[in-house]
């Protein structure tokens, strides 16, 4: 086995280890007991390390959690080939784990990317949810309307040069990943809490061989097979929990309008100040909202 990308402390009362689900093996943070599961699943270029505020939270809160290492990323197998990251092996890789889990119920909770894959697999019903949290990543149809607007186009630049072969891979793996490290320091508001300490552990997961270019074929697979990216009605009958913070330079504060379209029982919480890295930057506001909705 590889080396954990993340060593909880001791008294956390979370562990890692692999789990076999479907054809990959998945390095899963793993906390609390029984039959409902809360799945998380994080974004571009984090790991399961991005849920440590939420872990115990849920733990709590009765709930068993899974945070895995996504397909391509820290200690988790890495198919080859842009085919390989197409959403449907993505939605494959949860409805997989959600199987390996055995649990009765299943709470799915998401940010970025991971909220990209959350929000098909809802749209697609591929498994029973009782919910859906997403944080900081918009709905397939209302972000699609957002696209056809200079705004978020311009925000959107990455996603473009992340198309181009190899020179993306070397641009954020040179100088030991610091532009991995930039990602997060640059664009969170308050900077201090992304330390070194914090920033080492996504840049030497992303220094892995291979890494890199797992993590882009993400963008490149959406690039390319851009129409699954929309599949369904779009339609969502789970209650929806979505948590953004509003000073998100990836993603415009639009791209929320007309969400409760699309979703049956929809809550948005806004939080001014607060990042694209909303979880790990407003850690206690996050888990009080999170705590709220999931009391009623």
């Amino acid at each position: 086995m590889p080396q954990p990308s993340w060593t909880p402390p001791r008294d956390s009362g979370i562990t890692v280890r692999w789990q076999q689900a479907g054809d990959l093996s998945f390095e899963l943070a793993e906390a609390g007991k029984g039959d409902r599961l809360a799945l998380c699943l994080h974004g571009f270029p984090e790991l399961h390390y991005s849920w440590r505020f939420q872990i115990p939270l849920l733990v709590a809160r009765g709930w068993r959690v899974w945070a895995p290492n996504l397909r391509g990323y820290g200690g988790t197998d890495r198919p080859d080939g842009v085919d390989a990251y197409h959403i449907d092996r993505l939605l494959e890789d949860v409805a997989a784990l959600i199987d390996a889990s055995g649990a009765r119920e299943v709470l799915l909770i998401a940010h970025d990317w991971g909220a990209i894959i959350a929000w098909q697999f809802a749209i697609r019903n591929i498994r029973p949810l009782v919910g859906l949290v997403i944080m900081n990543v918009p709905h397939p149809i209302p972000f699609r309307r957002e696209l056809r607007k200079w705004a978020q186009l311009r925000a959107s630049w990455y996603v473009f040069f992340f198309q181009l072969p190899r020179l993306p891979e070397w641009a954020f793996g040179r100088q030991h990943a610091r532009m991995i490290r930039r990602a997060f320091v640059g664009m969170a508001v308050d900077k201090s809490l992304f330390p070194r300490d914090v920033t080492d552990i996504y840049a030497e997961a992303a220094s892995r061989p291979g890494a890199l270019t797992a993590m882009i074929n993400y963008y490149r697979a959406a690039f390319r097979f851009v129409s699954a990216m929309t599949a369904g009605s779009g339609k969502v009958d789970v209650p929806v929990l979505m948590i953004w913070g509003e000073e998100d330079t990836a993603l415009t504060i639009g791209c929320v309008d007309g969400t409760e379209e699309y979703c049956a029982d929809f809550r948005l919480v806004r939080l001014p100040g607060v990042s694209h890295w909303v979880q790990q930057e407003a850690p206690e506001k996050v888990n009080a909202i999170l705590e709220d909705w999931l009391d009623r």
